[in-house]
């Protein structure tokens, strides 16, 4: 991940919302027979820019979320929205997950697969359109995502960066 645009923000301060995006068992095999135990994988966000994503592993289901959204608020990411959608296209890429996000028309919903989805919605995107290649593993297309987030650039930013008005950025 390029890191000139992560946004680190302290989750002391905003209330959240985590969204389990998947649950597997694990299991160890010993001499003394099999262990199990549970990873977690959770996205946190406050459905206003701000989202990310932690892994849990603990012998029980409910220490493992726990433990994956106290992971989760260690590393957020800060996402630019606009009207409830994205301000252009991009992709991100994970390992073997692509992933394809468009902005889309009010009233479209989020259009997206399910590790994408809990992504999407917990960030605050209500219309988006989202297209998951390559892998389907979770760890990689929620991590494929927040890296197409993390690249999402608004329009002042782009203003700024080239030095130039914002008119000039929509008119070309």
């Amino acid at each position: 991940m390029s890191n000139m645009n992560i946004k680190r923000v302290k989750s002391s301060e905003i209330e959240f919302k985590d969204r389990l995006v998947s649950i597997q068992r694990v299991t160890k095999v010993t001499k003394g027979g099999r262990t199990f135990s549970f990873s977690a994988i959770v996205v946190v966000g406050n459905e206003n820019g701000v989202v990310g994503y932690g892994l849990g592993k603990a012998k029980e289901v409910t220490a493992a979320i726990a433990k994956g959204v106290d992971d989760a608020k260690k590393n957020l990411i800060k996402v630019p929205i606009l009207k409830g959608t994205l301000p252009h296209e991009q992709t991100g890429k994970y390992s073997g997950a692509k992933v394809f996000l468009k902005p889309a028309a009010p009233g479209t919903g989020v259009i997206a697969g399910g590790a994408m989805r809990a992504v999407l919605e917990s960030v605050g995107v209500k219309d988006v359109l989202a297209k998951s290649k390559g892998s389907s593993n979770p760890h990689s297309v929620v991590k494929a995502t927040i890296d197409a987030l993390v690249q999402l650039r608004d329009p002042m930013t782009v203003a700024q960066l080239r030095g130039i008005s914002l008119d000039k950025v929509f008119n070309g």
